[in-house]
């Protein structure tokens, strides 16, 4: 194996980490770049890990950054805009940015972690940037891999573990009628996928959309993870205007637990569509929500109460 690391841009991150981590086992050089990098606790000795301190909207740390690195993995994400960061400054021109700096240090391979249903004319300010960033990098490096996972789940996710807090809830709030389709993938497998797109027999393809084997509404997500947790619980719609004026106030926190845009995101299907490359092309079985449950979100009936 090469001693040329692959630097993973949001390496600290949910994904980005487990992405440094299969890389890692898999006999890699890992390069984690991040803001605050650390050290993760996965880490054992004798793990060919490099800390490396750098932000995407300063092309200097980034040409620091990807100096000598075999590959980039850009996994920095953005979900709640601030005065600090928007959508347009990590992923159009921060991705841009680094693709292009990529491409002049000669980088092998690069790959863009985007998301599905990517549209330029999407009401979510999110999905616009998502999709303009993908123009950018693709601009800026024309042979980079775009990755357009589903909704991410695995251990200590937010996705699951804010399914189960409603589970807590007298009655569970639907958004809208809850028939928005889900195809939930692993984080793992999403992280092997880059592993086997950075191995020495990737395939040609430039664009993979990975969604995992269960293609379900948001209602029986939620169902799926209620029966889990062995807690009844009665669904209630709520139409959307509702939840756009429900969130109003929330827009002056710092934080805001929802955000008109991703409700926008909420009311539309994420699946995977057709032309894309998939799990299938490279040889992977993505595992099932259903079956991965019992892992993700191990639950002891005491705490629920």
């Amino acid at each position: 194996m090469t001693t040329a690391p692959i630097a993973v841009f949001g390496g600290t991150g949910f994904l980005g980490s487990q992405v440094a981590r299969e890389l890692c086992d898999a006999g890699h050089a890992v390069r984690i770049v991040s803001r605050r990098p650390q050290l993760p606790g996965w880490a054992e000795p004798g793990d060919s890990l490099e800390l490396v301190t750098a932000d995407i909207a300063s092309e200097e740390e980034i040409r620091q950054a990807v100096a000598g690195a075999r590959g980039v993995i850009n996994a920095v994400s953005l979900y709640v805009e601030s005065k600090r960061a928007t959508f347009e400054d990590v992923h159009v021109q921060g991705a841009g940015r680094l693709a292009d700096v990529a491409r002049a240090a000669g980088v092998e391979t690069f790959i863009q972690v985007s998301g599905l249903g990517v549209n330029t004319a999407s009401r979510s300010s999110y999905v616009r940037a998502r999709a303009r960033g993908e123009t950018a990098v693709i601009e800026a490096y024309p042979k980079a891999v775009i990755l357009r996972p589903s909704v991410l789940f695995g251990p200590d996710d937010v996705f699951l573990a804010r399914l189960a807090d409603l589970a807590r809830l007298p009655a569970i709030p639907l958004f809208g009628r809850g028939e928005a389709l889900l195809q939930p993938v692993h984080v793992v497998d999403v992280a092997r996928a880059m592993v086997r797109l950075l191995g020495e027999a990737a395939p040609e393809r430039r664009l993979y959309e990975l969604g995992g084997p269960d293609r379900l509404r948001y209602r029986d997500t939620v169902r799926l993870v209620m029966t889990h947790l062995e807690r009844e619980r009665p669904l209630l719609p709520i139409p959307f205007p509702l939840w756009h004026l429900a969130v109003l106030p929330l827009a002056i926190l710092p934080s805001p637990p929802l955000t008109r845009d991703q409700l926008y995101m909420l009311a539309e299907d994420n699946v995977v569509g057709e032309g894309a490359g998939t799990f299938a092309d490279l040889n992977i079985q993505p595992r099932s929500l259903r079956e991965s449950l019992p892992d993700c979100l191990p639950h002891h009936s005491s705490s629920l109460e």
